[in-house]
């Protein structure tokens, strides 16, 4: 079989001889960007079954056709990390959530916080990054984008399985964050990363964190990160000890 010209997920359950008619955006890239012909080999993956190779059966002017020819890879065992992070501008948040997917988190929550200067947020602009950094990061699955939540309110249903690492970049600066996640590391099985806004969290909310359940507090070092660097260094981090 020819090596597969590109990599793309679909929206719907694979099987094999299944006829997909992608259309749109994905139409315009394997038409006019990759440029495919029939016959060439499409790998295709869709979150549920696995990776599959598809062939081109026609490229028309609203639609390219695939069929399903196999099954390549089975789905995989995956980690179960969540990233909650306060809404930054649109375009790091982007950035953000690329490089969370490419490290592997299983769900993303934006989290409104009494600092947060963005209270709006693109869930469908944010889930379509997550899919572009799955496909260009071999992921067989998708996180989910969830819709924003107010601080308070997620921790008040916390659930009892699931470590939070909370990055204080106030915090005891001479312990890394990894000697502080080391002696968690058999304790959990199900973790998340929290990461606030530019401005930090205020006191009233660093006292409800430090006050909830299965918090551990971290440092990310001396120096004071953005957001969207924060939450790649920690996902890495968390990634690293429990993957």
């Amino acid at each position: 079989m020819k090596k597969s010209k590109t990599r793309i997920y679909i929206k719907k359950e694979i099987s094999s001889n299944l006829l997909i008619y992608t259309k749109d955006k994905q139409h315009h890239f394997l038409k006019n960007v990759m440029r495919v012909q029939i016959h060439d080999t499409i790998r295709i993956f869709d979150g549920i079954t696995g990776e599959w190779h598809s062939k081109v059966l026609s490229v028309n002017r609203d639609n390219t056709v695939l069929r399903v020819i196999e099954k390549t890879k089975n789905m995989p065992e995956v980690k179960d990390i969540w990233l909650i992070f306060a809404p930054i501008k649109q375009y790091r948040m982007n950035i953000a959530i690329q490089k969370a997917t490419e490290l592997g988190i299983s769900k993303a929550i934006p989290c409104l916080t009494e600092y947060t200067n963005i209270k709006s947020v693109n869930i469908n602009n944010l889930q379509l990054n997550a899919i572009e950094a799955a496909e260009q990061s071999e992921r067989l699955d998708i996180p989910k984008i969830e819709k924003p939540v107010q601080l308070q309110s997620l921790l008040n249903s916390w659930p009892e399985d699931r470590c939070l690492v909370y990055c204080d970049e106030k915090f005891n600066q001479e312990k890394s964050i990894v000697k502080s996640l080391l002696p968690q590391k058999n304790n959990y099985k199900k973790w998340a990363v929290l990461v606030g806004p530019e401005g930090g969290f205020s006191d009233s909310e660093k006292v409800l964190i430090s006050k909830s359940k299965n918090v551990l507090v971290v440092s990310l070092g001396t120096r004071l990160l953005r957001s969207d660097t924060a939450i790649t260094v920690a996902l890495f981090c968390v990634q690293e000890l429990v993957g």
